[in-house]
């Protein structure tokens, strides 16, 4: 089993030596001889644990400590205060800003290895439970896609020969997003979320769906309805998801010249996910094969897309689209129609 590292940080070299000389055998241990150093070790190579004096020239123990809280990197890492200052103020000074135990100078050696031995298990302990609630959580994320993902797919059965349309549209969506500066964390929500784009199909009735000729003007009335149901089947969350998820289903055929339903958004008042994947929706849909029609071409789909820009689509998109045309078009391939 790897020692634990212990930073030792002290402006005194003998009171260094004391430290390294009690917990030598049983710890890797690194020093430092003021704060800007500790901090600077801390950074590159976070310890398990620290042992921090109080009173040092310059930056004081307190303000290390301090700033070692304040950094994502060593927040975590416990802080045992190693000083001479007895009085109780500065115990409950050092508690406040984050330290989990105080010894007081000078040390004994029995007391050291027992308050650095306990700390160091509840640290494990506590790094243990944080993975496993982090794995959980993992896995409880992928059900939750997996099952949206498998709920955007049976729409899509009910419209089409196979539910390959959402996965193919959901990439291009997420590379779309990416190439619109947008963080990759909303580029995750964005692919996790445009499946449920048309899940609102489920209740339009197959009349419908399946009509091989044109829709009448009460069909079309009826047809236009799915984007209202796919936001009600959705419903009202506050999860992220499920959130961005309902604004897809609602918005993803308004236009960007205010022409289209159900609420006829203009510009960017249409949420910029629903106008992402209203371009990757068109995009597949035209270069996909369905009963009633061939596969358009990439440089016809493109041509068309191009001529929609600034009335059916936002024409900063469309541009962004064709620069990424190449890697649509490759994922296009790897999930074609069999």
């Amino acid at each position: 089993m790897e020692k634990a590292t212990i930073l030792v940080v002290d402006d005194t070299p003998d009171n260094i030596d004391i430290l390294v000389g009690i917990l030598s055998t049983d710890y890797k241990i690194k020093v430092a001889i003021d704060g800007p150093k500790a901090l600077a070790l801390a950074q590159k190579n976070p310890p398990d644990i620290i042992l921090l004096d109080v009173m040092m020239p310059g930056m004081n123990g307190y303000e290390v400590c301090e700033r070692l809280k304040q950094d994502p990197l060593t927040c975590h890492i416990p802080v045992i205060f190693v000083t001479a200052l007895t009085d109780t103020s500065d115990e409950t000074q050092g508690f406040a800003i984050g330290a989990v135990d105080y010894i007081t100078k000078p040390v004994s050696a029995p007391v050291v290895k027992s308050r650095v031995k306990t700390h160091l298990a509840l640290y494990d302990q506590k790094r243990l439970l944080e993975e496993e609630v982090k794995a959980r959580t993992h896995e409880l994320e992928e059900t939750r896609f997996e099952i949206i993902r498998r709920l955007g797919r049976a729409a899509e059965y009910k419209d089409n020969e196979t539910g390959l349309h959402v996965v193919r549209m959901s990439h291009y969506a997420r590379l779309l997003a990416k190439k619109s500066g947008l963080p990759d964390k909303y580029c995750e929500l964005i692919y996790n979320a445009s499946p449920m784009h048309d899940i609102g199909k489920i209740g339009t009735p197959d009349a419908i769906l399946k009509k091989p000729s044109k829709l009448d003007d009460i069909e079309w009335v009826e047809m236009q309805r799915h984007a209202e149901i796919g936001a009600e089947i959705i419903g009202d969350h506050k999860d992220p998801l499920l959130e961005m998820a309902r604004r897809i289903a609602l918005c993803h055929h308004e236009k960007w010249d205010g022409t289209g339903y159900p609420k006829g958004l203009a510009g960017e008042d249409i949420p910029i996910e629903a106008r992402i994947v209203a371009l990757a929706d068109v995009f597949d849909a035209l270069t996909s094969i369905r009963p009633y029609k061939k596969a358009w071409s990439i440089e016809d789909t493109i041509a068309l897309i191009e001529s929609e820009s600034g009335k059916h689509f936002d024409p900063t998109l469309v541009t962004n689209f064709k620069a990424i045309i190449a890697e649509v078009t490759a994922i296009r391939d790897e999930h074609h129609e069999t």
